[in-house]
This record gives C-alpha cells, structure tokens and sequence, in this order.
C-alpha cells in the first residue's frame, strides 16, 4: 500500500475516492474500526464512502491501495455496492469518538479532536494515536492540544454522551445541505439533535428542508420554540409551510406567532391551500420586476447567490405591487432571452405571456403535465384577479411527485445489508 504509514482520520473526511482508473466513485466520510476483547487499540478494517445518490458503502481497508489527504484509491473497481451497516462490535470512528470527553493518564480531561490509524509491519491497521485538546474552563484561550498514544487515553472504549459537537461539525462544515442531511440521518436520535442544534439559523433551515418529515418535526421538537420560530423564518417559506403541515394546528399557531409577521403572513398564505394543488407546493418569493425594468437589472437580480437554479431561471413580469400577491401579472422572460437582448432593452417589450398561467388549484398532476408539454423550469401561479401569488418550480414538482419518504435512506433502501454482503464479484 502507497501511503503514509500514519494517517489522521479527520482530514481524511469528504476526500474524494478513486477507482483504479483515476475516476471518483464517491467521497470518504468515516472510518470503521473493530473493538477488540484484548487492551489492544481497535482495528480498523475498513473506510465508509458515500456514492451518488447518498448512497454509504464500506470499502474493506485491504482492498485501498493509496490514502492520503489528496484522496483515497481503490485496486479494484469491482465494489460492494450494499448499503453500510455497523455491526455491534464496530465503531464510526468520526461520528462516535471526535468531541468526546476523555482523560488522560496525567489525569487532564479534554476532547478528542482527531484520531491517528497507523499501519503495522504486518500490514494491519489500527487506532494508534489520539489528538486530545485540553479543558481549560478559560473563554478567551485554547487549550493545550495533545498527541498521545490511544492507550494513555481513558475514556475511549465505553460508549456515552459525554460528547460535544464543534469538532464534528468542523468535519461537516463543507458539506452541501443535502450531504449534511444525510450524514445526520446515521446519528443515534440524541446525537443527531444535538449536533442540528448547534448549527446556525440558516444552515439549519437548509439541513431540514432535506430531511424526512420525521426527522424534520423531531429536530424541530427539540429545539425550544423560539429557536423553532427563528429557524422557519430562514427556511423558504414553501419549506416551511411543508414543515408545519406535519404539527397540530395548535403547535403550527404557536410558532407562526412567534416568528416576524413580514417572515409569517406568506406562510400562513401556502398553509391556506389545499394539499397537492399549485398554491401548496408554489414558492411566493419568485422573481418578480415592472416592466420598465432593464435586462441589466433582471439579470443583476438573477444572479444573487440566495437564489436556488429553478427560481433564478425565469424574471416574472408584473404591475406594482411587486410583492406577492402582484399587481396585474404580465408574463414571464426566461433568463436564456435575457442573455441575448441588449443590457438596456426593458422587460415590457420581451415578456412572453402565450402560455396560461397556473391557478392555485390546479392539481399537481396537471402541473406535471404542462411543464412537461412545455419545457418549463418554472410557471406562475395567479389568482382568480390575475395577480401572481407565486410560482411553481421543476424542484417543487419532484419534491411533491416522489413518495413522502423518498429522503429516508433506510426506507429508499429495502436491499440494506451489512458489509458481509457480495455484489458484482467483490470477494472483500
């Protein structure tokens, strides 16, 4: 194996693996290591990487032929492609030991903030070295980091919740929203709230919004209200609407009193319609300018970065109030046309209105059909006075047109199998 004979599984965390061709076949988020009856550090047999479609698999230590920071390569491209699953005599070495409060022989406490594998003579890897920051009980000082061997520690061989959660959130802090969401799906229940609680307003309400519905209302749940009201203020509000429609109508009241009234009214706007018609699954923040605006600003407003893809596609064109519900709505400029007229032509003359906008109650799957029919990223959604209330996105229509628990990997994966299991001729 070409590799560093020790190695520290923290910076190992999101680094891309490759197959024996240099192509990436998915990204390392954990390591596996075996318990052993003996005082002997545990060993580790094995990495766990995740795949397209979040997939998590378990890549046996003895089939990687390189690993480094720079990334992890496999001998073979023949992979068990079934689901990962602990067994009771295993540890996650990222998600279970990184913030846990330890002691050392000298008898400081402190956390783990790194754990060191290291590869014997023999070729067997194992848990060598722990890196181990001090408590000092001092705000304004770090304490003193120490790198000790795995036996000096105590603390580390008994599973508990003396854990904190800044370390593995340093781990998580790159992950895009959907790959954060899906790393807490594989924390036990308490875990898993603790480390959503300890994220910020924002990145919160985006973890959420690609969760379960389950697992969306227990993060919720734990959370005190008005950390519960704060973070549905950061949440589109289509999302948000989503989110509530899982509570009781009396724990839906309390929370929209307690968020802003500016960031609540839109809100209890979606909460209005009835579910699987356009006004449920609509946004209503789209963009929106008059007529008199110019190309140049609408493709200022497309670009902001708050904006997801589906929304930036389209600039709605409407009389004022800009604001939904708009005044008259007048048509819609896809952001390619946008790109070919003069930065100072004015929207009033390129807007496109020969396709009808949706009502609020047209039903999803005739929402399906006409964006199919037409090609359409996104359509507007008016009233019955013909002022827009929102728009319908592609992402809307997938998210909606899936089953309710196409988020849940356990429920996406009926052929889950611990690592035992052999796939297209893997002999790990």
């Amino acid at each position: 194996m070409s590799t560093p004979n020790r190695v520290y599984l923290a910076r190992l965390a999101g680094v891309a693996v490759f197959d024996p061709n240099g192509d990436q076949v998915g990204r390392v988020r954990d390591a596996v290591a075996r318990m052993r009856a003996t005082q002997r550090p545990p060993e580790v047999v094995g990495l766990v990487a995740e795949m397209p479609m979040r997939r998590r698999i378990f890549l046996s230590i003895n089939r990687i032929t390189s690993i480094d920071p720079d990334g992890v390569v496999l001998g073979s491209g023949t992979l068990n492609l079934r689901r990962f699953e602990k067994r009771p005599n295993e540890l996650l070495v990222l998600q279970e030991l990184l913030d846990r409060r330890v002691q050392l022989d000298s008898g400081q406490a402190g956390s783990v903030v790194d754990v060191a594998m290291e590869c014997s003579r023999g070729g067997e890897w194992a848990l060598s070295r722990v890196a181990v920051r001090e408590q000092t009980g001092r705000l304004t000082r770090r304490g003193h980091l120490h790198q000790v061997d795995w036996d000096r520690v105590r603390g580390l061989g008994v599973v508990g919740d003396n854990r904190g959660t800044a370390n593995l959130l340093a781990v998580l802090e790159d992950m895009r929203p959907a790959d954060l969401a899906n790393a807490l799906q594989d924390l036990p229940d308490a875990r898993r709230n603790e480390v959503a609680a300890a994220l910020d307003d924002e990145r919160l309400a985006d973890v959420l919004s690609e969760l379960p519905e389950r697992d969306q209302v227990e993060i919720l749940a734990a959370l005190d209200r008005q950390r519960a009201a704060d973070v549905l203020e950061e949440m589109e509000p289509d999302d948000a609407a989503d989110l509530l429609n899982e509570l009781p109508p009396p724990e839906q009241d309390v929370l929209l009193d307690l968020m802003e009234p500016d960031e609540a009214d839109p809100v209890r706007q979606l909460l209005r319609y009835a579910s699987g018609t356009a006004g449920s699954v609509m946004t209503s923040e789209p963009v929106i300018l008059p007529p008199d605006a110019t190309v140049a600003e609408a493709l200022a407003r497309i670009r902001e970065p708050q904006l997801s893809p589906a929304v930036a596609a389209q600039v709605f064109v409407t009389r004022a109030p800009l604001t939904t519900p708009t005044g008259r709505y007048l048509g819609m400029v896809h952001f390619q046309r946008l790109l070919r007229e003069p930065p100072a032509d004015l929207l009033g003359g390129i807007v496109v209105n020969d396709i009808d906008p949706l009502r609020t109650s047209t039903p999803l799957p005739e929402i399906t059909r006409r964006m199919a029919t037409y090609d359409m990223v996104g359509m507007p959604v008016v009233d019955r006075n013909n002022r827009l209330v929102g728009a319908v996105t592609v992402d809307d229509v997938l998210d909606h047109s899936l089953p309710r628990d196409w988020r849940d990997r356990d429920a996406a994966s009926p052929s889950s199998a611990t690592h035992d299991g052999i796939l297209d001729g893997d002999d790990e």
